[in-house]
């Protein structure tokens, strides 16, 4: 049986051994979003669902070579971006980037843990901004990563965003889960996408946990609505509902965050055999 329909898209992100993060969280999400993922590590990491203990960058050729090996045998129809450890990787990516020149480039800034480990090696942000944004259709940052990507920290966010896009990227969701330093957190979390041609928001009952992982389940939603054809403001919006879902069935599992549920619309497994 062939399903020559379904939607491929390519994941470069780190492994995260707890499934909250990274390649997991991208595949489930793919899946989740009628898509089919192909990945790719970016890095492996030691982390738990407290923080990240250590990343381990994978090496450039070895990306490089992944990609073309993939690129050759499947239709990949749009490319999801993660964890970018150090320049080397990024380096890697821009590549892969420019062999399928055409298909949606959607990248997640992942800068720092929910713990607040710095993921990327300092002084990767000004390459990040020269060379891999003018190549990006959206940018899915939350507040904080923006203002990293930024060179005015304490502008608002209409300023941050115009910055960025004046760099070459031609969208941006800003995700309003995670508060500002100071900022009193209130009942609704608020996303807003940033076009040339629109502004749309979206607002959404805040949750009562912390999770891990729902920035990757949100980029890697959108990557496979947009794989499949959607356009930008519906594959976000399409996205935002997977990813709250995913959210309100939060498990549990491991001490520290919550790990987003991606398919929690699946049926219990029953191993009894009769």
């Amino acid at each position: 049986m062939r399903y020559d329909d379904k939607p491929v898209v390519l994941v470069l992100a780190g492994h995260d051994p707890s499934g909250g993060a990274g390649l997991v969280a991208d595949a489930e999400a793919v899946r989740g979003c009628g898509g089919w993922p192909v990945t790719i590590a970016t890095a492996m990491t030691v982390q738990s669902t407290r923080d990240v203990i250590g990343v381990e960058p994978c090496h450039g050729d070895f990306i490089r070579r992944a990609a073309r090996a993939l690129f050759e045998d499947f239709p990949i129809a749009a490319i999801k971006v993660g964890l970018i450890p150090n320049a080397e990787v990024l380096e890697a990516i821009i590549d892969v980037a420019r062999m399928r020149p055409g298909i949606p480039l959607i990248v997640d800034p992942v800068i720092k843990s929910g713990g607040g480990t710095e993921l990327s090696t300092p002084g990767l942000i000004a390459t990040i901004r020269q060379r891999l944004l003018p190549l990006v259709d959206i940018l899915t940052p939350n507040r904080r990563e923006l203002g990293l990507l930024t060179s005015m920290s304490d502008a608002d966010e209409v300023a941050q965003v115009v910055e960025v896009m004046s760099l070459g990227c031609a969208a941006v969701l800003v995700t309003g889960t995670d508060p500002l330093e100071g900022e009193v957190v209130n009942g609704d979390v608020v996303h807003t996408l940033h076009t040339p041609e629109l502004n749309r928001q979206w607002q959404w009952p805040r949750l009562p946990a912390n999770y891990h992982g729902s920035g990757c389940t949100l980029a890697s939603a959108l990557a496979a609505r947009l794989a499949a054809g959607e356009g930008l403001a519906a594959a976000c919006a399409q996205a935002q509902r997977f990813t709250w879902d995913t959210l309100d069935h939060g498990l549990a599992l491991g001490r520290g965050q919550y790990l987003p549920d991606r398919v929690w619309r699946a049926p219990d497994f029953d191993a009894t055999l009769e």
